[in-house]
C-alpha cells in the first residue's frame, strides 16, 4: 500500500508586486496556514518519505515553513517545474516517475491542478462527505492524504483511491477562516 499527501500551498500574497505569477510569495495568513498543518501532520504522525514540489516561491515558502513544523525537514524536496500550474493528468505522471522510489509521498502545488487530481483518484462513491468537501474547494495549505492498494507509481491510475485525511487551516484555527480559502 502506498500513501499520497496533496498539500495546496499557502496563501500568496497578492498585494507584493511581482514581474511572474511564479515568483508570488505567501502572505503572513499563509505562513500561519502552513506551520498549522504541518504541526497537524506531526501530531498524527503522517510518514512522508520522498516530497516533490513545484519550484514556484509560494510552494517553496510553504514548505520552508510545513516541513520544521511536520518534523519532515530532514527530507530535500524535488522541485519538478512539471508541478507548476499542472493539470491532473500531469501531476499523475509527475507521480507515476515516482515508481518504487517511495512509500508515503507529499506533493505540493497549485490548483486546479491539486483538486482536480484528487477528484479524479478518489471514485465518485468512495470518500463521501470528505471528497464532497475537496469538490466543494481545496483551499491553500489544505492537506489530503490518500490510500492507494499499489505496488509502484507506475501503477497509479483514475478511481483507485481512498480518502484518508482532509484537513484545512480553519479546521485547526478558527482565526484563520475564512480568509485561508482565498488564493
Amino acid at each position: 500500500m502506498k500513501t499520497l499527501t496533496i498539500l495546496r500551498h499557502a496563501k500568496s500574497g497578492w498585494d507584493v508586486q511581482v514581474e511572474r505569477d511564479f515568483d508570488r510569495p505567501i502572505n503572513a495568513r499563509g505562513r500561519r496556514g502552513a506551520e498549522i498543518i504541518g504541526q497537524y501532520v506531526k501530531r498524527q504522525a503522517m510518514p512522508v518519505d520522498r516530497i516533490i514540489a513545484s519550484p514556484a516561491v509560494r510552494v517553496t515558502e510553504t514548505l520552508d515553513l510545513f516541513q520544521p513544523a511536520a518534523n519532515l525537514d530532514r527530507i530535500e524536496p524535488h522541485w519538478d517545474r512539471r508541478i507548476y500550474l499542472a493539470s491532473a493528468a500531469t501531476l499523475i505522471d509527475v507521480i507515476r516517475d515516482m515508481g518504487r522510489e517511495s512509500t508515503d509521498l507529499l506533493i505540493s502545488g497549485h490548483n486546479p491542478g491539486l483538486e482536480d487530481l484528487v477528484l479524479m483518484l478518489v471514485p465518485e462513491g468512495e470518500g463521501g462527505a470528505l471528497r464532497a468537501e475537496v469538490e466543494e474547494k481545496l483551499p491553500t495549505s489544505a492537506l489530503v492524504r490518500l490510500e492507494l492498494d499499489i505496488a509502484d507509481w507506475h501503477d497509479l491510475d483514475v478511481d483507485m483511491a481512498r480518502i484518508a485525511a482532509f484537513v484545512r487551516p480553519r479546521d485547526l484555527d478558527p482565526a484563520l477562516a475564512p480568509a485561508m480559502d482565498d488564493d
